[in-house]
């Protein structure tokens, strides 16, 4: 089991957690990027620098993922992608994607993709609260959980 991070618009709270999990856990975690991170010394944190261009982090995730893995993303289609194989994808507020409920963040995203490109101004996200940085614990202690049982 081990957890990819999608890491270039990953909030530096969360890639705090996920070290500390990393360290605590010895879950692997590895953090997919266009660009060089600074990551503490750890056997269990790594970082994979990638090319840069359109989807190449994520599609280096989702073709490394395996049945198992936790993805930590907020991109809907990457989080469609691992889901498929077997994956569970978190985003860094907090949601969990899972094959029962990925359609529907698909579909919605796709929504507000036309919605944009027809010039419907729909706006951002809001910004990344406590509140989000809580959730996203609760979800990621959930998985290490269930993750450190006996198979």
């Amino acid at each position: 089991m081990a957890i990819w991070v999608d890491a270039d618009a990953c909030p530096g709270v969360i890639k705090d957690m996920l070290f500390r999990v990393a360290d605590r856990t010895t879950i692997l975690v590895t953090l997919v990027a266009n660009r060089p991170l600074r990551t503490p010394p750890s056997r269990y944190i790594k970082s994979m620098v990638v090319p840069a261009g359109f989807d190449v982090a994520d599609k280096e995730i989702a073709r490394q993922c395996e049945p198992g893995d936790l993805v930590i993303t907020a991109d809907i289609p990457l989080a469609a992608d691992v889901v498929a194989k077997g994956a569970l994808a978190l985003n860094p507020r907090g949601e969990l994607y899972t094959a029962q409920n990925i359609g529907h963040h698909l579909s919605t995203r796709n929504f507000m993709e036309e919605l944009r490109s027809s010039g419907v101004e729909t706006g951002g996200p809001a910004a990344f609260s406590a509140s989000d940085g809580r959730a996203f614990a609760r979800e990621l202690d959930r998985y290490v959980l269930k993750a450190s049982r006996p198979a």
